[in-house]
């Protein structure tokens, strides 16, 4: 007997297997024959042992083989991956003997984040991630495609964007994202970031580091000059030799001007090439349900930040950065923006008034005002510094005793250390307003963590012989994710205080559960 079959009940995955398949750029060939160049660093070893054996009329053949090689085995990884879109899905399909077929569904991608090299950008190709409720899926065949064309780059992002703005899709996670727009092509412009704002903000990130690294290559390339660098008696030879010194003699003080202002100048330099570079034409939006990072001179990087996923906020800024009222925001997110940055910036250099704008889609704020703050006893700040100080102007006065000057070393320190716990005192504090935590802390570089109670897992009270005799305790607090700029803790919080703050962190979690 014959039996009809209903079509609906036909799986997807049917259907999908009608679909065109897609393979990567053939400019992705181009890449793979730039990537050739350092990956041939790691034949000069073998080209060396080959010469020094007496081989020489080897060393171009085995050059010329290996590069061969190299890019055959570009070509069939090429060949052999493919990629396609389906009702509900990617699927991607890799590996030249052994084949990967991996499926990622559109419910699990919260957005598609585009990255562009130097080089992509000169040939339209983008680097394409995956964020998903895991991590981000790169290009190392977790499920990232590396390098198709800009506009299959943006076909892909609005595709899953429309099917994720479906009535059907599934819906973000506590309504958080119920502020963003609607529509899967509209993004909102929150912040951008101005050439003045850059130069401003390279002039605030002066680099020390800068000085090192011209003092290493002087150091390195010591040999391709014609004097010491960092011998005086070969400055002192030039002088003579060009009659500077006469110069400098009657001008002392305009010739330390001048080698103070040339070192200043390599600093701001290089802290204004270093923002620009990073930072170039910074645009935040907000999506349906992520924000939308673009930023990059050399290589633009278009990154997701899921709403659904930011744990905490950040609010830093500098000790000199603050009187202009200017500071950074960073959020704190259950994917990583990169092994350097675990955490993701949303805005680099900005006055308050556009950080509480890119705050108020994730549905945190700054503490309001009349909040009752809650400050250590300053003996629970103090103690450590004060212990630093004194065991160093007992140190340096010991040896001023035995007729050692550099003991003035020591008093000095114990001095700096000093002065620094006096004006720290007062800088560590702590707010909540019953669902969210308030951590202040830092004078040099203040930091505000803006933590809500329900992203909150795990609340330890630890303490010490110091802190258990001035009757506090330390509370580290467990949250998802990670930042290098959060400290998720206080450090002293009398013993009341902090055991009912650690039951109203977890009776929000046990209610949320």
């Amino acid at each position: 007997m014959a039996s009809s079959v209903d079509p609906a009940a036909i799986p997807a995955a049917a259907a999908d297997d009608e679909l065109p398949w897609r393979r990567l750029s053939p400019l992705t060939l181009l890449l793979a024959v730039v990537r050739l160049g350092p990956q041939s660093v790691r034949m000069i070893p073998a080209l060396a042992a080959i010469g020094i054996a007496g081989s020489w009329t080897y060393v171009v053949p085995a050059m010329v083989l290996f590069l061969l090689i190299s890019l055959g085995f570009s070509w069939l990884a090429w060949a052999r991956f493919r990629w396609r879109i389906g009702d509900d899905a990617i699927v991607i399909e890799s590996g030249i003997w052994d084949r990967q077929h991996r499926t990622i569904p559109f419910d699990r991608i919260q957005d598609v984040s585009i990255e562009q090299g130097l080089i992509g950008r000169a040939l339209d190709l983008a680097k394409v991630g995956f964020e998903t409720g895991a991590a981000t899926e790169g290009d190392d065949g977790d499920g990232g495609l590396d390098s198709i064309s800009m506009d299959d780059a943006a076909m892909l992002r609005t595709t899953i964007r429309g099917w994720r703005a479906l009535p059907t899709a599934a819906p973000a996670n506590d309504g958080v994202a119920a502020a963003a727009p609607a529509d899967a092509d509209s993004d909102a412009l929150l912040f951008h970031m101005t050439p003045r704002q850059l130069l401003v903000a390279g002039l605030f990130n002066f680099s020390l580091a800068a000085l090192a690294v011209v003092g290493a290559a002087s150091q390195w390339f010591d040999d391709l000059l014609p004097f010491e660098v960092f011998d005086p008696r070969d400055w002192m030879d030039l002088a003579r030799q060009t009659g500077v010194d006469s110069w400098v003699d009657a001008h002392r003080w305009v010739a330390g001007f001048g080698a103070v202002a040339a070192l200043l100048l390599v600093g701001f330099a290089t802290g204004i090439v270093r923002t620009t570079v990073t930072n170039w034409d910074f645009r935040l939006s907000l999506g349906p349900r992520a924000f939308r990072r673009q930023r990059g001179l050399t290589t633009r990087t278009d990154v997701a930040i899921p709403l659904a996923r930011i744990q905490a906020a950040i609010v830093a800024t500098g000790f000199i950065r603050c009187r202009w009222g200017w500071h950074e925001l960073r959020v704190q997110s259950l994917a990583s923006d990169g092994q350097e940055e675990r955490d993701h910036q949303l805005v680099p250099f900005a006055q308050l008034a556009d950080i509480d704008a890119v705050l108020a889609p994730t549905g945190l704020s700054r503490p309001p005002e009349g909040l009752e703050w809650h400050v250590p006893p300053i003996m629970a700040q103090a103690w450590g510094g004060l212990l630093f100080a004194a065991l160093a102007s007992i140190g340096g006065a010991g040896a001023l005793a035995l007729g050692h000057w550099p003991g003035v070393a020591g008093l000095v320190l114990g001095g700096a250390a000093l002065a620094v716990t006096a004006i720290n005192i007062g800088k560590h504090r702590w707010a909540d307003d019953g669902a969210v935590l308030y951590i202040w802390r830092g004078w040099f570089l203040p930091r505000l963590t803006i933590l809500p109670f329900a992203h909150v897992q795990s609340a330890d009270v630890q303490t010490g012989p110091v802190l258990r005799r001035l009757g506090c305790v330390a509370v580290t607090l467990g949250v998802p994710g990670d930042s290098n700029l959060a400290s998720h803790g206080i450090d002293a919080v009398p013993v009341a205080q902090a055991f009912a703050l650690r039951q109203r962190l977890l009776a929000m979690r046990t209610r949320r559960a």
